[in-house]
């Protein structure tokens, strides 16, 4: 497949969220990104329907481990191949493994044999997805609009998580899991065609001679070669994991732990994920209507700590309503480090390492820092909801210490 390209330097003159190209990427995304909300909804109903909830459970953990050990692979694969390729033969394949559960399930009742290989099958795909979608944005927009494009980004996957799960619900409700895995595979099937139709911009020559290492082996070697030499990049990824790993654990069970022992209920703990949610998104929209916030490095390291410290206090709040407010700061914070983060990841690393960078910092938010979900658990029922929080508002705040204790990420701006 022959990629339309557009000549390094060549620009339309429209910021980001007004060019037609990048809208036709982040209608694609955002249609990838729904249709995998409503398969984990018919894949979890699926599960239940066809075994008890322990392997329900199995079922639906086994898709993290190929995602885990085959992503930096992955970023290999995007960096060689291309993430336009990489991405449009993930969607086909996810499309047609989708598409062809929904058939088993709506002529028979197979067990949940199906389901897992389904899941090791998404995991698989999604350790070659996730860098590729990473390293795309470069190829489709001039650098000065990368930080947009990520702002836009997080609007697309705020969208996913609100829309997504009325519209599975909806699918099992009409037709049963079937019908929800068809759904999906139809959502994740749009973006096929607006891929296709997107061009791609022209890696400068020298990024291109630089990207292909004689092996494989010796791509992922020089990749991490180059993250680790890097003076933003390397403290960079540091202050990532830190950051999600303090962060993850109290967002994610810490929450609803809290949410139990202050009895708020299920409808009080909905309140509290939708302020985050809310400042999280308003934070996207911010960076996608700025397109550049001055002083990227330090506002990252700033917005870190201050959102470490509403962290900790999210356990000492004496009401749903004051917890609402703190999640509301939360999500602005984090949501606003999340996307100043990514967009440095973006205008800092050269295209033709992108997926590596990419593959890495996934590895990171996705790999290692659900491992703090169940030591936050354990804790949590050891010492109790407060000092947890505390101790994981720390890790989390250490990440913004190292952003404004390493120069190099301090005065890094993002491209005017």
């Amino acid at each position: 497949m022959t990629a339309t390209l557009i000549a390094p330097g060549t620009a339309s003159g429209r910021p980001a969220h007004r060019d037609p190209n990048v809208l036709r990427w982040l209608g694609a995304y955002t249609a990838s990104m729904v249709g995998d909300s409503v398969y984990y909804i018919a894949l979890s109903w699926a599960a239940v329907q066809q075994g008890s909830p322990a392997q329900a459970g199995v079922v639906m953990a086994v898709s993290a481990v190929p995602r885990a050990v085959l992503m930096l692979g992955g970023g290999v694969v995007a960096d060689r191949f291309g993430p336009r390729r990489v991405v449009i033969g993930s969607d086909t394949v996810r499309c047609a493994a989708v598409l062809a559960v929904a058939a088993l399930l709506f002529l028979t009742s197979p067990g949940l044999w199906p389901l897992a290989l389904l899941a090791v099958m998404f995991g698989t795909v999604d350790a070659v997805f996730m860098p590729a979608v990473g390293a795309l944005p470069a190829r489709v927009t001039s650098r000065d609009q990368l930080a947009r494009v990520q702002g836009m980004r997080g609007l697309a996957i705020r969208f996913a998580n609100v829309v997504g799960g009325p519209l599975g619900g909806l699918g099992v409700a009409v037709g049963g899991a079937a019908a929800a895995f068809g759904l999906a595979g139809l959502l994740i099937a749009v973006s096929v065609p607006l891929l296709i139709s997107v061009r791609m911009r022209e890696l400068p020559v020298d990024d291109k001679a630089d990207a292909r290492p004689t092996t494989p082996l010796g791509d992922l070697r020089a990749g991490l070669r180059y993250i680790r030499g890097h003076r933003v990049l390397a403290p960079l990824m540091l202050a990532i994991a830190l950051g999600d790993l303090g962060f993850v654990g109290p967002l994610n069970v810490g929450l609803t732990l809290l949410a139990h022992e202050r009895g708020w209920g299920a409808s009080g703990m909905g309140w509290v994920l939708s302020g985050f949610g809310t400042g999280a998104g308003a934070a996207a929209l911010l960076l996608t209507v700025r397109g550049r916030l001055p002083r990227a490095g330090r506002l990252a390291g700033c917005s870190i700590i201050a959102g470490s410290v509403a962290i900790g206090a999210l356990a000492f709040v004496p009401s749903v309503l004051a917890a609402v407010g703190v999640a509301l700061l939360v999500g602005l914070l984090a949501g606003l480090s999340g996307a100043v983060c990514g967009a440095l990841l973006q205008t800092q690393s050269d295209p033709a390492y992108l997926g590596r960078v990419t593959a890495v910092s996934s590895l990171v938010s996705l790999g290692f820092a659900p491992l703090s979900m169940p030591l936050s658990a354990a804790a949590i029922g050891a010492w109790g909801t407060g000092p947890v929080f505390v101790v994981s508002a720390v890790v989390c705040g250490l990440g913004g210490v190292i952003a404004l204790c390493v120069r190099d990420l301090r005065r890094a701006e993002l491209p005017g």
